[in-house]
């Protein structure tokens, strides 16, 4: 039987467009797990990278990884921060379908 080579995988390395990171937060917001949600932009900004993103939101690199990190509880002023950097908003809906 042959090995079965695997690779580490990277979700930074699918989310080079807008239109992956939307989907990717979009996925998280569905969780409804606000940790995964921050890690989720966290991701984003790694992504853009955190240097860039940081001088986007006025946001220090550190605050960045403390707060967008599993486990990491930013406040909404924060997350409104780093959405406003992303050209995002966030946007109410029914929570079912009516």
């Amino acid at each position: 039987m042959a090995k079965l080579k695997t690779t580490k995988f990277d979700v930074q390395h699918h989310l080079k467009t807008i239109k992956q990171q939307i989907a990717y937060l979009e996925a998280a917001l569905d969780e409804d797990d606000a940790t995964f949600i921050a890690a989720a932009l966290g991701d984003v900004a790694k992504a853009r990278g955190v240097t860039a993103f940081a001088r986007e939101t006025g946001l220090s690199r550190e605050a960045i990884y403390k707060a967008f990190r599993p486990g990491g509880n930013p406040t909404i002023e924060t997350v409104n921060k780093a959405l406003r950097a992303l050209g995002l908003r966030l946007k109410l809906a029914p929570a079912r379908a009516a």
